[in-house]
């Protein structure tokens, strides 16, 4: 493959950053200062933030319970943030010993902090990388021998794809991954939208306008667009059908209308 470079993701302090803001809010410590007085403001903004990535990190684990049901064995994890209790290689080597994570974050002190969570564990790595540069993600996973691209792997995007604005052309890069990837491979992501109240909605993106990661907000067609070749699964949902033990998201149903996951394979 032919790798891009692109300029390192600038690491500071004074500025909130959306892997630790959203480590504070799902009960994390692995934060800074800036990133818990952005959350905090959040969250007076949306009381509901703090469920809905509790949520998004459920559906996550019940789509890994899913795609090892159905054989795959290699996850691809990208904008995973700080790999936190019951992240995707926990889920996954929980279920099936063997099972092989890769996860890729592009801010340097999460991926420095994850590497030494993920230390002494070597069916998992995690690469200093951004989505938008998929043949140099592909070839480190590959040169890695934690991935067999030629062998179907589940691409996960948990709440990365809203941070994508449309002047980087996310169906572009992303459908190189698609082309990239074995056929049986599935794609799943999660993607805010304003579809159901976009007055609320409207007023959390408006907080990220001025930080390195502005939110995009975007549609169910727009946001079921960005399968890049991938064959849809349903088509966009709030996710709720996916969910691997439907009790584990008792009092957490009011935030399903928040986003979208959608799901596509290979054939």
């Amino acid at each position: 493959m032919t790798r891009q470079t692109r300029t390192p993701f600038p690491v500071t302090l004074e500025m909130p950053n959306a892997a630790r803001v959203y480590d504070f809010y799902l009960g994390g410590s692995r934060n800074f200062a800036a990133d818990r007085e952005f959350a905090r403001h959040a969250i007076r903004v949306m009381p509901e933030i703090r469920d809905l990535c509790i949520y998004n990190r459920l559906l996550g684990r019940s789509l890994v319970h899913h795609f090892i049901a159905g054989g795959i064995r290699q996850f691809l994890d990208i904008g995973s943030g700080i790999p936190t209790v019951g992240n995707t290689h926990e889920v996954a080597q929980r279920l099936v010993d063997d099972s092989r994570v890769v996860y890729v974050d592009n801010e340097p002190l999460t991926v420095g902090q994850s590497r030494l969570l993920l230390a002494g564990n070597d069916r998992t790595m995690i690469v200093e990388a951004d989505v938008r540069d998929p043949e140099l993600i592909l070839d480190a996973a590959a040169a890695s021998g934690l991935l067999d691209l030629s062998r179907p792997v589940a691409l996960l995007m948990t709440a990365l794809l809203h941070f994508i604005p449309a002047a980087d052309r996310p169906t572009g890069f992303l459908s190189r991954y698609h082309d990239a990837l074995a056929p049986g491979s599935v794609f799943a992501y999660t993607h805010l939208t304003a579809d159901h109240r976009p007055d609320e909605m409207g007023r959390f993106a408006k907080l990220y306008h001025d930080t390195p990661t502005p939110v995009v907000i975007r549609t169910r067609a727009e946001i079921e667009a960005l399968l890049s070749g991938f064959t849809p699964v349903g088509g966009a949902s709030d996710g709720m059908s996916w969910v691997h033990d439907q009790d584990e998201i008792t009092g957490l149903e009011h935030v399903a209308a928040l986003g979208y996951l959608v799901v596509g394979i290979k054939g």
